[in-house]
């Protein structure tokens, strides 16, 4: 488990920190599952060594301040995926999550994506934030909906094929409930 010093974020449920090389394992069996990889576009890690080399190489942290999050669940330290901010050529940002299939329809989504754009228009001050998401993936299109996004386009992407193009403006961006700290 990281230190307190770690943390990027922390939400009433979870904890937000940069990939270590620790976390190989997870990344690995996260991404081994087809129902949590079927609509990102990404291809299962081969070994634990490409997730080893993946993470080895992963540094966007230092370059931009922002970056894909572990999530770790506070009550048992339980690694249930990740989610975070991305900074695609172009300068545009992207919120994107990925939740190991046990931990799906419970919240942590939503938890977590709420907190990583309060991060992204608060402390990166961030205009916008985009996401993108496969018209078959309907729980994150809900979900995209919940935090406030709204439909722009189609577009065509030579990885995923179709997808649907999200934004959110931070002057659109509500604040939920329980980020009245």
């Amino acid at each position: 488990m990281a230190g307190k010093e770690d943390i990027i974020l922390e939400t009433p449920r979870l904890l937000l920190r940069e990939f270590l090389l620790s976390d190989a394992q997870d990344m690995y069996e996260l991404n081994r599952d087809i129902e949590v990889v079927q609509y990102t576009g990404d291809h299962s890690f081969e070994s634990l060594e490409a997730a080893e080399e993946f993470l080895r190489n992963y540094d966007p942290y230092s370059k931009t301040g922002m970056g894909r999050w572990l999530v770790i669940r506070k009550s048992d330290h339980a690694c249930l995926g990740w989610c975070g901010l991305k900074w695609h050529e172009g300068d545009w940002i992207d919120l994107g999550y990925r939740f190991f299939k046990k931990y799906w329809n419970q919240g942590y989504a939503s938890e977590s994506s709420t907190y990583c754009l309060k991060y992204g228009f608060t402390k990166l001050k961030l205009d916008e934030i985009f996401a993108t998401v496969m018209p078959e993936n309907k729980a994150s299109v809900r979900v995209l909906e919940k935090l406030g996004f709204r439909f722009l386009r189609e577009i065509n992407e030579e990885l995923m094929g179709t997808s649907l193009f999200y934004g959110l403006k931070k002057e659109d961006w509500k604040t939920q409930d329980f980020l009245s700290d």
